[in-house]
């Protein structure tokens, strides 16, 4: 079943929005060379309960980190560890989700580490491009699956290709809700979106071919082709003037990216 969010359910929403918003952009700041994923996980733990808010993966099925932090080919669900150090040119996905008055937030960002390859560099940027396009798609009477096709054109235009097994997810008072969100297919299929829906839409995008697999860990996937991945997310609401990015940052009155 697929939830449609009130107004005052959607304020809260966007204050988990805000949070885990604040909280990334913290992270951002300190990742550099010689800093392990674990540091950073810290800090999001801390910056995340100090705010009366719950770490949401932490625990979730077992998982056992506040943040998903992934390396280079990794694609998500890279586990935090102090043994886990970023190195000029690596690229980093870090993923933060929390529970605030028992509303979610969900978002991420693929970073660069110092200097990265002209590969890197462009892979970032048509990833986090192909979020925004997929943003533009939301929009009342329209359907789920014009989202993932505006993912999937935009980056298969560069040559990358868009990871099949991992999709977004609807979110509300449960981290993953109806409907699912993939990155990929054709337009005009799917469940119409309708005012009050909320969306966690994060392209998966990997430099080399779709396929992925998950290591010993049981959590962290990664390209089975060794080449490099990116992921972004925004929690994003279905409303009558268009979509309402909640993971945004502050932003002025009245603008709502």
């Amino acid at each position: 079943m697929i939830v449609c969010r009130s107004a005052a359910e959607l304020e809260k929403m966007r204050a988990a929005g805000r949070l885990v918003a604040d909280v990334l952009t913290e992270l951002a700041g300190l990742v550099a060379p010689g800093v392990t994923t674990a540091a950073l996980d810290a800090v999001a733990e801390e910056r995340i309960r100090a705010a009366g808010a719950i770490p949401a993966f932490k625990g979730y099925h077992g998982y056992p980190a506040t943040i998903c932090a992934s390396i280079n080919e990794e694609v998500i669900h890279g586990i935090p560890s102090g043994r886990r150090i970023l190195n000029e040119g690596d690229i980093v996905s870090i993923d933060v989700g929390a529970s605030l008055d028992g509303y979610y937030g969900d978002h991420a960002v693929t970073l660069a580490v110092g200097l990265v390859s002209e590969q890197a560099a462009t892979l970032l940027r048509v990833t986090e491009e192909s979020l925004y396009k997929a943003i533009e798609r939301v929009r009342v009477g329209g359907r789920i699956s014009d989202i993932g096709h505006a993912v999937q054109q935009h980056v298969e235009a560069y040559g990358f290709s868009v990871v099949r097994e991992f999709v977004g997810h609807g979110i509300g008072q449960r981290m993953h809700e109806e409907p699912q969100v993939p990155n990929y297919g054709e337009p005009g299929r799917g469940p119409r979106l309708a005012e009050g829906m909320v969306l966690a839409i994060e392209p998966m995008v990997n430099a080399g071919k779709p396929a992925v697999k998950v290591l010993g860990d049981g959590w962290t996937a990664v390209t089975r082709d060794g080449s490099l991945s990116a992921h972004f997310e925004h929690t994003v609401a279905v409303t009558a003037d268009g979509p309402w990015i909640l993971t945004a940052r502050e932003v002025p009155v009245g603008a709502r990216r």
